[in-house]
């Protein structure tokens, strides 16, 4: 099998999630809003679940929603916040997720909201000077990412938070990326956005927590399931799952990502010194544990994915949800990266407990690099 470090797209799911959620597919595979034994085994499940997510979140049981995934988090999240409020200001950066910024263009679009862009310097960081400034009196959100899908940039979630919370601002924060490699507890975030399938849990999986005391206006309209947030039956397995993952990871982080931020950084070096002319994306120490992305001057991105899959070694040109998109990535044209250079954009996302040899890896990558500027 290739060695797949693809891992910020998606990851497999871990065998202790399968096991854990299983009876809710089976035996115990109820409607938790059925007052019958099979009905409240299940409810008594998503109760625990939501119980975990929340202790590891630092908030309250009632805070947790269970989503199908990143993408409805963040679209609930947003419009729900701003929609959910008087006033009619969105502030988030031009780094985000493609959800993120979909969100923002529909609430400008069709609900008449004025949406800032507040700027991030050439690693993608966005300094609390940067959004005191963005700030207003009829700011209704701040929504920006906790970590960055394709070049890693971890943000200093904490001070923006502290920044918003001065002015009496909620802060969304998107932390897809982030969860299972960072600190999700106490950063005086408001709501929180987490997908279960890159955490090891399913495909389909997803958590928003939104502090009780925000008003939410929902997406979805039914019999006032999630305390009236998220109408529908609740996925009880899906639950179970994404809270098993999320707890595994947790137990694990801090040893984990001391792994692998040594194991990035010589990867880093390697591929540095072996590729003349490659540039590191993103910031240089503030980044995810496990991702490295490079820009490779004068060579096709696309065409070294090929030519490293050949060799083995399965990678990305930055976020999944453009892949295949001829498009120079919105992120890296945010970073001033000339359109041309970001064409050549690769990423590498290493999974938890890696175990290959990263020096070889990164001597790969530069034959495959070399490889396809020979070709021309």
């Amino acid at each position: 099998m290739s060695l797949y470090l693809d891992n910020a797209a998606t990851t497999p799911v871990r065998p202790e999630v399968v096991e854990a959620m299983a009876p809710y597919l089976t035996r115990w595979f109820g409607n938790p809003s059925s007052h019958h034994e099979v009905g409240e085994a299940a409810a008594s499940a998503l109760d625990d679940a939501r119980a975990r997510v929340a202790a590891i979140l630092g908030m309250r049981t009632g805070d947790i929603v269970f989503t199908s995934g990143g993408t409805e988090s963040n679209n609930t999240a947003i419009k729900g916040l701003v929609l959910g409020s008087r006033r009619r200001h969105l502030i988030t950066t031009a780094i985000e997720h493609e959800s993120v910024l979909a969100s923002a263009d529909y609430l400008a679009r069709l609900h008449g909201v004025d949406v800032t862009y507040a700027p991030v310097d050439e690693t993608g960081t966005l300094s609390p000077d940067a959004l005191a400034d963005a700030l207003r009196d009829d700011t209704a959100l701040v929504s920006v990412g906790y970590a960055n899908n394709e070049v890693g940039t971890v943000q200093d979630a904490a001070a923006l938070a502290a920044v918003a919370k001065a002015r009496g601002v909620p802060l969304h924060l998107d932390a897809v990326q982030a969860a299972g490699w960072l600190p999700l507890a106490g950063l005086g975030a408001d709501a929180i956005t987490i997908a279960g399938h890159k955490i090891g849990a399913p495909k389909g999986t997803g958590i928003l927590a939104v502090r009780g005391r925000l008003p939410l206006e929902p997406l979805l309209h039914g019999g006032g399931q999630e305390r009236g947030r998220r109408s529908g039956t609740p996925d009880v397995a899906g639950a179970v799952a994404i809270a098993t993952a999320l707890t595994l990871a947790e137990a694990e982080r801090e040893t984990e990502a001391a792994v692998a931020v040594r194991q990035r950084d010589a990867f880093i070096a390697g591929v540095l010194a072996g590729v003349p002319g490659a540039r590191l994306t993103g910031h240089p120490v503030h980044r995810l544990p496990a991702t490295a992305s490079f820009v490779f001057p004068g060579v096709n991105g696309e065409t070294v994915l090929l030519e490293l899959e050949r060799r083995g070694i399965v990678s990305s040109s930055g976020s999944a949800c453009a892949a295949g998109s001829d498009e120079a990535s919105h992120v890296l044209l945010a970073l001033g990266i000339d359109p041309d250079d970001a064409r050549t954009a690769v990423r590498f996302t290493f999974p938890h407990r890696m175990t290959q040899n990263l020096d070889a890896v990164a001597i790969a990558v530069a034959e495959a690099v070399t490889a396809v500027g020979s070709r021309g």
